[in-house]
């Protein structure tokens, strides 16, 4: 079925407590750091049901120094045109919050969206401990 999830996760490295405010934004690169032409969508409508993080509510999240949180992410690899070439994202480009800066994470294996271009993300939710 080709069915895919995963999640990143952000640590609070700082000393005050630092706020997520439902969902980041998030930009696929393939290997030569180009964007990748996907749709990052909210939830996981028109890839897999019964994801519920993927789908829970978004919410305002405040990680502790030293905590934790993270982003569900679902996709399907999945060719559905033989005649468009499938996409691979090697590196994610996160910016957790408006105004935060944005950080650029390597992947050591891809996002491979076959050619539906769609990736389904999860609202911020504390990681457990």
């Amino acid at each position: 079925m080709g069915l895919r999830a995963e999640s990143v996760q952000l640590v609070n490295c700082g000393a005050e407590p630092y706020a997520l405010d439902g969902y980041p934004d998030l930009r696929l690169l393939d290997k030569a750091g180009a964007p990748v032409e996907a749709t990052v969508a909210h939830g996981s409508a028109g890839i897999t049901t019964g994801a519920p993080n993927v789908d829970a509510r978004a919410r305002r999240l405040v990680i502790a120094p030293g905590q934790a949180a993270y982003v569900p992410m679902v996709w399907r690899n999945l060719v559905t045109d033989s005649t468009v070439v499938a996409t691979d994202g090697w590196a994610l480009e996160v910016t957790p919050r408006r105004g935060a800066p944005t950080l650029m994470l390597r992947l050591t294996r891809p996002v491979d969206l076959g050619n539906t271009g769609k990736l389904g993300i999860g609202p911020w939710q504390e990681l457990p401990r």
